[in-house]
């Protein structure tokens, strides 16, 4: 068995107080009195054997040999499962007790309720025990101190559940010795389950460590003191542009919070005014290097107003070449102290450099951008930051026009003068997004200074002077195609007019019998088919004639549903999804659905494999149009209509051509290309606004915004469309003067009116219209006149006619629209108008309805 340490040894004042061990390990021995007993009965059994005789003690023997048989049977057992322990295996290591025994730190270990079992000498010191009945446990050592028993607790809970922890405490002094700082440590004994219900306790003293952190926490303490209020400005930036420190002079002098500093909520453009911050993120070195630039700066208080400063920005760098957080210096110049005299000359150059609306960086000889301002560092940080990459100023400009750059950076380095501005695209950046534009003027430096700087580069981004050029060239060749394009459509509809009005005398003369009949019909039916593509590049050129009315836009796609699906096939799903409370629009209905089918169709072709098309219909406030990024639209109220596929999408080099009349992407023969041109002439016409956004192989949404009508007016449009599908007796009389400079045309008009019963007097201009009307002594009923005509057009002819006779009724018949004219006649001048070109039937009844109002 283990030997005993000091068995209850005593710890009495003025004696070293020694360890107490009171486990069960300390209590077994070895005892000679159980050996002598043992012996005693063996040596008494042998002499009742000698005694009894041989023949008499040999059931005795026999017994006796049994009973030590059993007993040694059931002693290996109660060995072999660990009953039984012989001494020998619950010995300890005397180095290992000595170790323990004679630890700085105090050592205490407890069973399961509380017992102390082992104390080390360090443990007896802590506790300040005075004998070994004065021996406690931690949590009743210290009972008499809240800071430590709620820390003492929270370490028994801990050795409960079977976990390590470790907390520091002061401990308030007590007999006139100062307060300490102790370390507990607690954790579970052993592995098994008798043994883990013990708790071994480690205290130490770490009085001295703490003074000494307290001392240099005091230390750090007066430094950032000092830094604070030091007489200039400090700030640390990490790499995300945050700010991390602020000293307090600097948060003075720009009226800053310290509260927002190292919580990301003040950033390095906060503080530094225009482009400035950007000079500073855009300091790049070697792996390992620091770096120090030493630049001229405005700052900017939080109110806004601007702190000349300079910095000294001080910035090291990892072995990675990644910048850490800087260190930087603040050194307030807007103080006058009369000891630089330079300083207000050095201010005005530094805000006019950082300033300008134009970027300026220096080069060398070899194109090695040297120093640049805060716009240039702003606008070609891509290339800036470049770490070990090309960081010449050719690296601007894309791969195409970098020659282009270089070559003008060359001819600064010999010192020509008047170098020709170079127009370039500008390098793509990381993050992607459209292609930019910008010019480059390269001027000369001094010859004396060209061995660090040869050049100064001045650049101006162009790209949205590049995009504005880009529309008004687009706007412009799009009037000059719609111009064509009313022209040619204009004499085609007086050629299809005498074409359609012609087939109607024939179609009248003859009977469905007649092996001609069926010929004229295709004639007419070719005619109406040249007459629709007539009205689409009327549409195109804005110059159709719109019928207008007051409607519901979901009413509309409602009505269309069934066209559309027949339209778009089975392979295609449509949703049509339908806005509340739709805002009246004022649309000519026959154009609006054109424009969905047109949109419909070019959405099926776009999803060949199938997909999914979507339509839907919402208000749009004022305040909404933002959200849309429509460029051009003003504010206003809109009813938005939106058509939206899951094809292939449009490319994005060909996106701002598909407005463009004739561009096509389908197979030659598959298509005319007035497509979308078509589309876009209606809406326009109409007020309204078209615009498409696209992905690559998502697909994409064309959305139309067409402007609120405020629903003031009678639907007087719908009762005179009614009155003119019930008239249906079509003969008259009265007296028309007929005005058509197209011979062919004004005589086969006049023959229809006269087959219907009228007396028609002809003209060939308004010249010619002005003398008839004075011959026939103002017999004449109502006039029909051409709009475009030689020597005197229509409106002209429409005012001298009105001078003459105010009430004398006037129809318009033109190839152009209504709204291309009406501009030229008087202000609230009376007339109908009836656009060409048109059949019998439809001329008869514009006069009979006009005659009738």
């Amino acid at each position: 068995m283990t030997t005993r340490g000091i068995s209850e040894g005593s710890v009495g004042a003025g004696h070293a107080r020694q360890a107490i061990d009171r486990s069960a390990g300390a209590a077994r021995g070895g005892s000679i009195i159980l050996v002598l007993l043992v012996a005693a009965m063996l040596v008494a059994a042998a002499t009742g054997i000698v005694v009894l005789g041989r023949s008499n003690a040999e059931p005795y023997i026999l017994v006796f040999l049994a009973v030590l048989a059993t007993v040694g049977v059931f002693s290996l057992f109660a060995l072999a499962s660990g009953i039984l322990r012989l001494s020998a295996a619950e010995r300890v290591s005397p180095l290992i007790k000595a170790v323990v025994d004679e630890s700085f730190d105090g050592v205490v270990v407890t069973d399961g309720d509380g017992r102390v079992r082992y104390a080390n000498a360090a443990y007896l010191d802590l506790i300040d025990a005075t004998d070994a009945s004065d021996m406690r446990p931690v949590e009743r050592a210290f009972i008499g101190d809240a800071d430590a028993s709620e820390a003492i607790y929270r370490l028994l809970k801990a050795a409960r559940e079977g976990k390590r922890l470790q907390e520091e405490v002061r401990i308030a002094g007590v007999k006139g010795r100062p307060a300490r700082w102790l370390r507990l440590r607690v954790r579970p004994l052993g592995d098994g389950r008798r043994r883990r219900r013990l708790t071994v306790w480690s205290l130490s003293d770490v009085t001295h460590e703490r003074e000494r952190q307290e001392n240099v926490f005091q230390e750090l303490q007066h430094a950032i003191d000092y830094l604070d209020h030091a007489p200039a400005g400090f700030f640390s930036v990490d790499a995300k542009g945050d700010v991390i420190y602020l000293n307090a002079t600097l948060a003075n002098w720009l009226d800053q919070d310290l509260a927002q500093v190292g919580s990301g909520g003040l950033k390095l453009t906060d503080l530094v005014a225009g482009d400035g911050a950007a000079l500073l993120t855009a300091l790049r070195g070697a792996p390992g290097e620091i770096k120090t630039e030493v630049l001229d700066l405005d700052l900017k208080t939080r109110s806004g107003r601007t702190l000349p400063v300079r910095l000294f920005h001080k910035l090291a760098f990892d072995a990675a070449g990644t910048p850490g957080a800087s260190r930087t210096l603040v050194l307030n110049r807007a103080r006058n102290d009369g000891t630089d005299p330079q300083r207000a000359a050095e201010i005005r150059f530094m805000r006019f450099f950082h300033h300008t609306p134009m970027a300026i960086a220096t080069v060398d000889r070899e194109g090695g951008i040297v120093r640049t301002n805060s716009l240039f560092a702003r606008l070609f940080q891509n290339v800036l930051r470049r770490e070990g990459g090309d960081r010449s100023i050719g690296a601007v400009a894309a791969a195409r026009d970098r020659r282009a750059l270089e070559a003008a950076i060359a001819e600064a380095a010999q010192g020509k003068g008047d170098i020709t501005p170079v127009d370039a695209a500008l390098a793509a950046e990381g993050g992607g997004g459209g292609e930019r534009f910008g010019r480059f003027y390269v001027t000369a430096v001094e010859e004396e200074e060209r061995d660090q700087e040869a050049a100064i580069v001045y650049a101006l981004e162009t790209t949205e002077q590049r995009e504005l050029e880009t529309k008004v060239t687009q706007q412009q060749k799009m009037e000059l195609v719609g111009q064509l394009a009313g022209g040619i459509a204009h004499d085609f509809n007086n050629v299809l007019s005498a074409i359609m009005m012609a087939t109607d005398f024939l179609l009248n003369a003859h009977k469905p019998t007649d092996p001609s009949f069926q010929d004229i019909m295709q004639i007419k039916q070719n005619a109406n088919r040249a007459a629709s593509l007539v009205r689409q590049l009327l549409a195109f050129s804005r110059k159709q004639t719109l019928r207008p009315q007051v409607l519901n836009v979901g009413e509309v796609l409602g009505d269309l549903t069934m066209l559309l699906r027949r339209l778009i096939g089975e392979k295609v799903a449509l949703d049509v999804v339908h806005g509340r409370d739709l805002w009246p629009v004022k649309v000519d209905i026959s154009q609006l659905e054109q424009v969905i089918v047109n949109l419909a169709v070019n959405a099926r072709d776009a999803m060949p494999d199938g997909g999914r098309l979507t339509l839907r219909t919402t208000n749009v406030t004022a305040s909404e149009c933002e959200r849309y990024h429509a460029k051009g639209m003003p504010a206003a109220d809109y009813v938005l209509v939106e058509v939206g596929d899951t094809g292939t999408g449009i490319p994005a080099a060909i996106v701002d051509k598909i407005f463009e009349p004739f561009f096509s992407t389908k197979e030659v023969g598959k298509g005319t290309g007035l497509g979308l041109s078509t589309v876009y002439g209606i809406i326009k016409q109409t007020g309204g606004f078209i615009y498409v956004d696209s992905v690559a192989d998502e697909g994409a949404t064309f959305r139309i915004f067409l402007p609120r009508h405020a629903a003031v007016e009678a639907v007087l449009a719908a009762a005179a469309e009614v009155k003119r599908a019930t008239s249906l007796d079509l003969t008259g009389e009265g007296t028309i003067l007929l005005v058509e400079d197209e011979e062919g045309l004004r005589a086969l008009n006049a023959r229809g009116l006269a087959s219907r019963g009228y007396t028609v007097l002809e003209a060939g201009n308004g010249v010619e219209a002005i003398d008839v009307l004075e011959k026939s002594d103002g017999r004449v009923d109502l006039v029909v006149s051409d709009v475009v005509m030689p020597e005197m057009d229509g409106p002209t002819l429409a005012r001298e006619l009105r001078s003459r006779n105010p009430n004398l009724k006037i129809i318009f018949v033109s190839g152009y629209a209504e709204d291309a004219f009406q501009k030229h006649l008087p202000e609230h001048g009376q007339f109908a108008f009836l656009p060409k070109p048109f059949t019998l039937k439809e001329l008869v009844a514009a006069v009979k309805e006009t005659l009738a109002a």
